[in-house]
């Protein structure tokens, strides 16, 4: 489905070399980029930094409360300005979730071709972008805009969440089940839609699950058994999960036949409908990823697809399992399953799927 436009105005996923958090620079980049960055002093409240490539930043303020700060953005997903915002504020807003925070207020940040498109088209992103911070509950306090030859948005997200809550992506133990709160196959998607061969009903399926905001954080977080949470996205299933048993050094295990896809993804990846990023991701941290013998290269590209606004992945100790689950299901998300297991490393972490 190829969503509206003027007769003047090009798609806005034709100003874009990438999409959404397909947009993210490959891991192996990363890394060779960051090695070189000066440690800096680190005050003794600041109770998450970069130490374990967390999905936000947490200071804490008092005995009760924390502040959490994060930002996103990216490049059109997909042609609808209102979507696009949409989409790009809700996952702007999901690393406060997943820090186990609730969201206070967000800033835009936003880079517009403005010779290219028209007022109205970069006023109905922001609309978007606003009708989320409304679902969320929180106001946008503000923000920064820019000329740009590519169309850019996302927001600065800021949250609060009891410093006891906090959940970092590297506390997982061994003996964790993991759970996962959102189907995958967001990147194939976008990749089919660009190419304008995704259906209505893909469409509609893309964009239910990339504007779920991941409210069941805070409340994940408040029970005891759960340890670690994280969400899925640019780096794909796979990428987050390594980072996941790389904090804890662990090795975590994923069953494939058990993580849940969005209909008709694997179709379309058999078609050829994958992202570039996705390859990017296996050249970046596929050394420590153990595939079964005869894992089919569709599967593979699943495994690494780039998520934009993916789910909350949890670790929790296997007697909190029904309570997590049960978490998920309040808030709607019915997809939610269990997915692997964590176990101590015998060696440099890993992830292992079977």
């Amino acid at each position: 489905m190829n969503s509206p436009k003027t007769l003047t105005e090009p798609r806005l996923t034709s100003l874009s070399h990438g999409g959404g958090c397909g947009c993210k620079i490959a891991p192996g980049v990363l890394s060779e980029i960051l090695k070189g960055t000066a440690a800096m002093p680190v005050p003794k409240e600041l109770l998450v930094g970069i130490e374990t490539a967390d999905d936000a930043a947490v200071y804490q303020l008092n005995d009760e409360q924390a502040v959490i700060a994060t930002t996103d953005f990216f490049m059109p997903i997909v042609d609808d300005p209102i979507d696009f915002g949409r989409i790009a504020a809700t996952n702007a807003i999901s690393d406060v979730y997943a820090m186990g925070g609730r969201p206070i207020m967000a800033l835009a940040l936003v880079g517009m071709p403005i010779n290219v498109l028209s007022t109205q088209t970069i006023g109905k992103i922001l609309e978007g972008g606003a009708s989320v911070c409304r679902a969320a509950g929180i106001p946008i306090a503000g923000g920064h805009t820019i000329d740009s030859v590519e169309a850019i948005y996302g927001l600065v997200a800021i949250g609060l969440v009891h410093p006891k809550h906090v959940k970092r992506n590297a506390d997982a133990r061994p003996g964790d089940v993991l759970i996962l709160g959102k189907p995958i196959g967001v990147g194939v998607m976008s990749a089919a839609l660009k190419k304008g061969e995704l259906g209505d009903a893909g469409y509609a399926q893309m964009i239910a699950t990339t504007t779920r905001l991941n409210t069941p954080g805070p409340d994940l977080a408040a029970l005891p058994g759960v340890h670690a949470l994280t969400d899925i996205t640019g780096f794909g299933l796979a990428g987050h999960t390594l980072e996941l048993a790389r904090g804890a050094r662990c090795e975590v295990s994923i069953d494939w036949r058990s993580v849940p896809q969005l209909d008709g993804v694997r179709a379309l990846a058999a078609r050829g409908f994958v992202t570039g990023a996705s390859e990017r991701n296996w050249a970046g941290y596929g050394h420590d990823v153990a595939l079964p013998q005869g894992f089919d290269p569709v599967d593979r590209a699943l495994l690494t697809d780039p998520q934009t606004s993916g789910g909350l992945l949890v670790s929790c100790e296997p007697s909190a399992v029904d309570a997590v689950m049960a978490v998920f299901s309040r808030h709607g998300f019915e997809q939610a399953a269990v997915v692997g297991s964590v176990k101590a490393a015998s060696g440099s972490p890993r992830l292992v799927v079977v």
